[in-house]
């Protein structure tokens, strides 16, 4: 029972663009160029055994000390510079799939 709970610690829920909760499995905070970017990992429905792609946000200070915001990432060296960063650290513990 203790496990389960420990598993829920790295879920955080962000709002998606249409206002509806999304739940992302924290993976990893990137720094890159004195930016900050949080690597998420979409929780998905028990009945999608789909393998999901991870979510790569950029993190942003809000007015509120207490919260972060996060935005989508347009650019597409950043978001592979990043993922880089993040396979490299974790290509031990994670099977990556190459897509051509």
């Amino acid at each position: 029972m203790d496990n389960e709970n420990e598993e829920l610690d790295n879920i955080i829920v962000l709002n998606d663009e249409d206002g509806k909760e999304v739940e992302f499995e924290f993976l990893d905070l990137v720094e890159l160029d004195g930016e900050e970017y949080v690597v998420l990992l979409p929780v998905e429905d028990e009945e999608n055994e789909e393998e999901g792609e991870v979510v790569i946000l950029k993190v942003e200070d809000s007015e509120d000390e207490e919260e972060e915001s996060y935005v989508s990432v347009d650019d597409e060296e950043i978001l592979n510079k990043v993922f880089e960063i993040f396979k490299e650290k974790f290509k031990d513990e994670f099977n990556f799939v190459e897509e051509d």
